[in-house]
């Protein structure tokens, strides 16, 4: 059947909001009680954050706290910032899925926990070398500016999709639950859905909470976050299993009894699969997990801003090690699919209930905090995933406006600076108190980018379902490049980020390829590939004819350029051999005759994409004069 128009999926959409408020499934059972909770959380937790975040006279009061919170309060910040809303509400339903069980839970027992302890032990003493704001600096330090530009783009391009994309879903969930009931008026009045209106209520509170004190309140607020998640966690629990007649014996020997979910049942842990299509598995926790997660505990800025506002390379270290305690809630959270799984097993979804979880199954956890908790307790639950939304664009949007500012405008505002003949240093752009100014209407212009890209990811859902989730891999894509830019700086080879320059988008394309084999996708590769060889070609045309300048004044390549030239053509060659005949089997779908890919599981874009923007980013760079 053929995807509907996005207008048509929208009311649709409109029409299945106001259906399950009128049925009273959803948004009929939130009640007064619930509202009262909901604000009075939304309200303490904003003034905590203002009475904690002082004076913001500089950007690195308002970017790195002036380096004095606490180890814990960040640590805090970062499993709240890890445990994202999204992460909250699905992780139980992919247990409660007929064959869903724990091998989620390898990725962090293994994967998260030892790539923390190698960004504790390696990354943040390089990071804690001289005062930085971001890994982008320490990559522009070692490797010259272009490495920041590079790097910062690559964070906004899939940060931007990814973040939106998770606003998106979570503001889909909210709406479910309360749309109808709040922004109900609102849509007969203005023909704005409610869910639109959701995006940006929550990208609203996200801009004024980063405003009141930069990244000090995104820190102190995530820390009240972690707590009521870790509350909110144990109660579902506790309901959950409580609500079943059995109790405890009941939900043990249900979950364990459903063997079509592995050889213990739901609490089927590991899997030693080999195939590079399985997400969760012993192996890709172990080697793809790990190589993934020093990208995004190490340079990813979203969740590496907060190592540099802890008050030493001590603390910093102990921050970012001791987070590895999220794992305790996402435990809790398989715990909670397996008490659903349990509870409706017996107390079957009925009406429209049934039909919202039919059409997405994500929608489960929702569905029974509305229908099965307590009032004033069902409201602490979504208080919970509302500011859990929060702070995630609470932290992107700070991110954004940290690394555009020091990427983008205070390279040219030193510029000027040099042109009048006053001190151009570093230090003297950054203590200009006007930049605080500036960076509070930098979050208010990514804050709307955001919300933008979430009604992107609204509309993309409808005609291209798997372009959401493409969007919420891109992090993925252009992760591997970037952890690939550290790497290149902290091995110290004596070279510049020319050969980034290239190696880079490179990556992201290679990566694309191994995932996407439509038609349109071939396209895109082809494109890329043009804007590569063009590129190139233009910057060897132009080193020709300064030959002495290259010489003298860029350095000597690490290879014959004429070398450097084929090796570039070779990446491009296997990216489009790869986009054309695929990496894995190729099977015809009986029905349609088309031919299918196996896909390659997304915790291995990171270690495929940093191996390639490595190796040729090397091949590809000058040495240092």
């Amino acid at each position: 059947m053929a995807n509907p128009a996005p207008s048509e999926r929208l009311v649709e959409h409109d029409a299945l909001i106001l259906a399950a408020g009128q049925a009273g499934t959803l948004s009929g059972q939130f009640t007064r009680l619930d509202w009262l909770v909901v604000i009075g959380y939304l309200v303490v937790t904003t003034l905590i954050g203002s009475l904690m975040a002082g004076k913001q006279a500089t950007i690195r009061d308002f970017f790195l706290g002036g380096r004095k919170l606490p180890w814990y309060a960040v640590c805090g910040s970062n499993i709240a910032t890890e445990i994202s809303a999204v992460t909250f509400v699905c992780v139980p339903a992919v247990v409660c899925g007929p064959t869903g069980n724990f091998t989620y839970l390898q990725l962090g027992l293994i994967g998260s926990m030892l790539a923390k302890i190698i960004v504790g032990f390696v990354f943040v003493p390089a990071f804690y070398e001289r005062e930085i704001y971001s890994p982008y600096d320490y990559m522009a330090n070692q490797l010259g500016e272009r490495a920041r530009s590079v790097t910062t783009f690559l964070f906004i391009l899939g940060g931007s999709l990814a973040q939106g994309s998770r606003v998106y879903l979570t503001a889909l969930i909210l709406d479910l639950i309360i749309g109808p009931s709040v922004f109900g008026g609102l849509q007969e009045r203005t023909g704005v859905s409610t869910l639109v209106w959701s995006i940006y209520t929550i990208g609203a509170l996200s801009v004024v909470w980063t405003w009141i004190g930069g990244i000090t309140t995104v820190i102190w607020t995530d820390v009240i976050l972690f707590l009521v998640f870790l509350i909110g966690a144990f109660v579902a629990l506790a309901a959950a299993i409580g609500k079943l007649p059995g109790g405890l014996g009941e939900f043990w020997s249900v979950g364990w009894g459903a063997k079509e979910a592995g050889p213990w049942g739901k609490f089927t842990l590991f899997d030693f699969s080999l195939s590079p299509t399985k997400e969760f598995t012993i192996w890709t926790a172990a080697i793809a997990s790990t190589w993934g997660g020093l990208g995004a505990f190490g340079t990813d800025q979203m969740m590496a801003q907060r190592i540099f506002c802890c008050k030493g390379q001590r603390d910093a270290q102990i921050a970012v090690i001791a987070s590895s305690t999220s794992q305790v809630i996402a435990l809790i959270m398989l715990l909670v699919g397996v008490a659903l799984y349990a509870f409706y097993l017996r107390y079957p979804l009925t009406g429209e209930a049934a039909r919202l979880v039919a059409e997405k199954g994500d929608r489960i956890f929702p569905v029974f905090i509305i229908e099965q908790l307590p009032p004033g307790i069902c409201g602490l639950v979504i208080a919970g995933i509302f500011a859990a939304a929060i702070s995630t664009l609470v932290s992107v949007v700070a991110s954004f406006s940290q690394t555009s500012l020091a990427a983008f405008y205070l390279p040219w505002r030193r510029r000027r600076l040099l042109a009048a003949g006053q001190d151009a240093s570093l230090d003297s752009a950054m203590k200009d108190p006007g930049l605080v100014h500036l960076s509070r209407v930098l979050v208010l212009v990514w804050g709307l980018i955001l919300c933008l890209m979430a009604q992107v990811a609204d509309l993309a859902s409808g005609q291209f379902p798997q372009i959401l989730n493409l969007a919420l891999a891109m992090a993925g894509y252009t992760g591997g490049a970037i952890l690939a830019g550290f790497m290149l700086a902290f091995v110290r080879l004596n070279i510049t980020a020319r050969g980034y320059t290239w190696s880079a988008p490179l990556s992201v394309f290679v990566v694309f390829a191994l995932v996407w084999h439509e038609p349109w996708a071939n396209i895109v590769c082809w494109a890329g590939a043009a804007v590569l060889l063009m590129t190139w070609m233009w910057s060897q045309a132009r080193e020709r004819t300064h030959a002495a300048k290259a010489r003298d004044e860029l350095g000597a390549t690490v290879v014959a350029p004429p070398v450097q030239t084929v090796l570039l053509l070779a990446g491009i060659a296997l990216m489009l051999i790869i986009s054309h005949y695929g990496f894995f089997d190729a099977r015809t779908d009986p029905v349609t005759g088309k031919v299918r890919y196996a896909t390659l599981a997304w915790p291995w874009f990171v270690p495929i994409g940093s191996s390639v923007a490595f190796s040729w980013g090397y091949l590809l760079a000058r040495r240092k004069t």
